[in-house]
Order: structure tokens, then sequence, then C-alpha cells
């Protein structure tokens, strides 16, 4: 083999990859639960699709087994799980009940969701082509699982409260059309990749983390959802709280150009 030459590495290496395919088994379940009726069971599907696709990229890199065919894989099954899967699952629970209005609600139903799929696809490509560069404190745009699991958790909220689809279509059609145009957009989301900074946590974090398990025992739908809801209005406080800060700091830059400008001779 000349030097020049580059080895390819035959095979893909287990755990991650099957981490990866059960993320996506649960998004495809999800499709179909949503199109059999079986609501709560397809919003759970995607929670549960969640944990496992955080669980992969964990894994790959504590075991040193990260690969680019890896990396592909997981956003296509992120497309299947966080893309179609909560998209068909508020067209099947609550905006296809548009077309009761009239036809043009009706198309406005199905746009939604596409519009939601679209949108979580441009954000993976983007996020692929970026990652060399990108910022590993923040995400641009709200992640797909976030969008996803917000969504879903509101459709599990309700559904468990037996409040039927139809009676909130119109609150769905904004939440899957805001979430959509959140995972293409440049707002500013913390990433939780560099924290915490070393092997060891506060205490207080422990205890918080310990709260959130006995919150979700309680009511799982509304925990989710309000921690969906707060995550993803974060966003936003961070961002125009960032363009003020950069706005301060240009202003400052300013004015000491203009001040050495008028010190001069």
């Amino acid at each position: 083999m000349e030097s020049g030459e580059k080895k390819i590495h035959k095979g893909v290496y287990l755990l991650p990859n099957a981490l990866t395919t059960g993320a996506m088994f649960a998004g495809f379940y999800s499709i179909i639960a949503g199109i059999n009726g079986h609501f709560i069971a397809a919003a759970v599907a995607v929670v549960v699709a969640g944990v496992l696709d955080g669980l992969d990229g964990r894994v790959a890199r504590l075991t040193n087994t990260q690969s680019e065919f890896g990396v592909q894989y997981d956003s296509l099954s992120d497309l299947i799980s966080f893309g179609l899967a909560p998209a068909l699952l508020a067209f099947n629970w609550s905006l296809s009940s548009l077309r009761d209005i009239s036809p043009l609600a009706g198309k406005l139903g199905w746009l939604a969701a596409f519009l939601f799929a679209a949108c979580a696809a441009l954000r993976l490509a983007r996020f692929n082509t970026q990652v060399a560069k990108s910022d590993k404190t923040y995400f641009q745009g709200l992640a797909s699982p976030a969008a996803a699991g917000t969504l879903v958790a509101t459709i599990w909220f309700f559904a468990d409260q037996d409040v039927a689809g139809e009676s909130v279509r119109w609150l769905m059609l904004f939440e899957t059309v805001a979430l959509g145009l959140l995972m293409f957009s440049r707002v500013r989301y913390f990433s939780f990749k560099t924290w915490p900074m070393g092997d060891r946590i506060p205490i207080g974090f422990l205890f918080l983390v310990v709260l959130v398990f006995v919150l979700l025992a309680i009511d799982p739908p509304t925990v989710l959802m309000v921690l969906g809801v707060v995550y993803v209005l974060s966003g936003l406080v961070v961002t125009v709280l960032g363009r003020q800060q950069w706005k301060a700091r240009r202003q400052r830059r300013k004015a000491r150009k203009d001040k050495s400008e008028a010190e001069e001779p």
C-alpha cells in the first residue's frame, strides 16, 4: 500500500450504532403507533428515542469508537425520530382536524407538519457541515431532539388530561411552526457538552437530578413539557442578552477609538 493512500476500515462499531438503531426503531414505532391512534405510546417512543440518542454519542466518546459512519447514521436516525415522527404525531393527533374548518386550514395543518420535518432536516445538514468549527458550548438553533421532545411532551400532556386534539389545534399549529423555525434559526441554546468541566460535579447538581427523577415519577408529561418550554425560552433569553452585550462592547470599543483619535496631536 502506498504511503499516501488512505486505509479503509471495514466494519462498524457495535455499541454506539446499536444505540442509534434503537433510537431509530423507537422513532419508527412512534410513527406506527400514531397512525393507529395510540398517541401517548407514540409520544413516549420519541422520548425513548431521545434518551438513546443522547447515549450513543457519549458511549462512542467514552469508548473511543467515533466514526464518520456513526455520525452520518446518527443524522439519518435523528431525521426519522425527531423530524418525521413528531411531525406526523402532531398531524395525526391534532393538525389533521383543521380540515374540518376549511380546505385552506387543512392545508395549513399538513404544511406545518412538513415545515417541522423539513427544518429538522435542514438543521441536521447545517450541523454536519459546520460541526468542525462550531461552538461546543452553544447550539446554533434549537436541537432537533429538544424540539421533538417539547412537541411530543405537549401532546402527551394534553392526551393524558383527556383533551381532544381538535380543541387545541391552533395552539399545536403555532407550536409546530415555532419549534420548526427555531431549529433552523440562529438562536443560541446551551449544549451541555462542556459541562461539567471536570470529573466532579457540585453536590447541588446531584440533588437537582434526584429532584427531576422524583418529579418525573409523579407526573412525566407535565414535567417534560415544562422542561421543554423552559429550555426553548432559555435560548431566546440567551440570544437577546448576548446581542445586548455585543452591542455594549462595540459601543465601548468605538468610544475608546474616538477618544484615542481625539487625543492625537
